[in-house]
């Protein structure tokens, strides 16, 4: 089992990790999120790292022909 912790760590080495990695890293996020055992401020600073990786992969696999 993962950590809290560990998952934001892993949610920071998304760039340096193949496709399938990065989406195990992120579904790891997911039910981290969802654990309301989990402290408040500890899934509040994953799901800012998430955030920011899925705003960083939108920014960076959009191409100019694409469109949102």
């Amino acid at each position: 089992m993962t950590t809290p912790k560990e998952v934001f760590e892993h949610l920071g080495q998304l760039e340096q990790v193949d496709t399938v990695q990065s989406a195990t890293y992120r579904e790891e996020a997911q039910e981290v999120l969802a654990d309301t055992s989990v402290s408040l401020p500890l899934r509040q600073a994953i799901a800012d790292r998430l955030n920011q990786a899925n705003h960083d992969l939108a920014l960076h696999t959009a191409g100019s022909e694409d469109s949102y």
